[in-house]
């Protein structure tokens, strides 16, 4: 075995994510059922990724709190062949959500037909969490009165 082939054997799959100290409680919360996301104290802004320096003022004086994990269906594609580590054989929706909270991320829509006339924008949703390989991963589902 070359040099090359072992390293590529200890990397980790490119899509699984990996936490570092600044994004482990964000990970923590993932496999506890808890959206947690960056909130900082000196200009109140509430934001994601996880980040330990507020994208909008710079301050470090910054925190997770555990987020109302409520949101809206923003814009989304589907994805009629999805990598094999959603353990689906398709379709999955790849889908930007805007947070109660503000801020906006990249998820999936999950327990639902992914179909565009079930995935209407603007549809409200709630974070929901799922295996992604081996590790737990945010993802979202249209709440009880849209279901």
């Amino acid at each position: 075995m070359t040099s090359h082939q072992a390293k590529t054997l200890d990397m980790a799959h490119p899509l699984i994510p990996v936490p570092t100290p600044e994004t482990q409680p964000y990970w923590d919360g993932c496999n506890q059922g808890i959206l947690r996301i960056n909130r900082c104290n000196a200009c109140n802004d509430a934001y994601f990724p996880p980040a330990p320096i507020c994208p909008h003022c710079s301050s470090t004086d910054v925190k997770f709190f555990d987020a109302s994990g409520e949101a809206t269906l923003y814009s989304y594609t589907i994805q009629q062949k999805p990598p094999d580590l959603w353990g689906t054989q398709g379709p999955r929706s790849v889908a930007l959500v805007k947070l109660l909270e503000g801020p906006m991320l990249t998820s999936s829509i999950i327990n639902c037909e992914q179909t565009p006339e079930t995935l209407r924008l603007d549809m409200p949703l709630q974070a929901t969490f799922t295996s992604f390989g081996e590790t737990t991963v945010l993802c979202f589902e249209p709440t009880e009165e849209q279901q």
